[in-house]
């Protein structure tokens, strides 16, 4: 009687967050749901009549979709393959025993901490600039043309400035996982005559498969919704070669002040994530089984 009484006081105490926390989640996406059923433009506001699903087929249909959609994929794969396989390489070297590592973790994971704003205007302004970038500047020295990156490598740049930012996260991960790896297994297997390159790929690399997994899942989540590093360095351009699906919804709601249409959108890119998600969720969940 008392552990009834127990988890119904809980219960209580727990339901104005709870009742809160849905609303927050609620009353935003249902309002996204009504403004994608109307036409509603901000050069005509008081006008809004109901269209249905006109704004769905309206977004679904624009050539733009598509390619955002592919940048969106190729965006998040990019950076996934970069953060994990960087993560690991870096991890591995952080895990030895050398002077000052401690100070060296510190540097590494600084990156993450850095506002998407302030990291992408460091990387176009003082990084990938033609004239004056240190990459550009490089190439110069050895005698090679710069690179006018946020023109003819639009997508790639965006990859590279958000893969540097996530980096920090994925070696954070990696490294706390690689430290939980016993010591006894991978002398064993020199005592028999295994090499660097077997003990990595049949201990090491085992042994990382769910922190691996945890990073791939939160990544991608956050992946998918990339966009101040697109505004501040290409916005979007040229043309769609850097247009993500988060940007496309944004530029039809800021620039079109078409709000039914970015409504219809964010509703297309919720669902989108969602099945992401759901697909993640479920791999991860049987390789964590595993």
């Amino acid at each position: 009687m008392a552990t009834t009484h127990t988890k119904a006081a809980a219960r209580l105490m727990m339901a104005p967050a709870v009742i809160a926390l849905m609303i927050w989640m609620i009353v935003p996406l249902a309002m996204t749901l009504y403004f994608s059923t109307l036409h509603y433009t901000l050069y005509n506001p008081l006008s809004q009549p109901f269209v249905g699903f006109e704004n769905y087929s309206y977004f679904l249909t624009d050539p733009t979709f598509l390619a955002a959609l592919g940048n969106t994929l190729m965006l998040v794969i990019g950076v996934l393959v970069i953060t994990v396989g960087g993560g690991i390489l870096v991890a591995l070297l952080l895990d030895q025993a050398f002077y000052g590592v401690n100070i060296v973790r510190l540097l590494v994971i600084a990156p993450f901490f850095v506002m998407p704003t302030v990291a992408a205007l460091v990387w176009k302004n003082m990084m990938m600039n033609p004239v004056y970038g240190v990459i550009g500047q490089f190439l110069q020295a050895i005698g090679l043309p710069p690179i006018d990156w946020m023109t003819d490598h639009a997508l790639l740049s965006i990859i590279i400035i958000v893969a540097w930012q996530w980096l920090p996260f994925a070696t954070l991960i990696l490294l706390t996982a690689l430290q939980s790896l016993s010591m006894d297994q991978k002398e064993a297997a020199e005592m028999d005559g295994a090499g660097a390159l077997s003990i990595f790929w049949y201990i090491t690399l085992p042994h990382l498969g769910r922190a691996i997994t945890v990073v791939i899942l939160i990544q991608t989540i956050f992946l998918l919704s990339i966009f101040a590093e697109i505004l501040v360095t290409t916005q979007g351009g040229p043309g769609t070669q850097s247009t993500n699906i988060t940007y496309l919804v944004a530029q039809q709601a800021t620039s079109y002040g078409d709000i039914g249409a970015a409504s219809a959108g964010g509703i297309v890119a919720v669902v989108i994530a969602n099945i992401v998600a759901i697909f993640l969720v479920r791999l991860i969940g049987k390789n964590l089984d595993a």
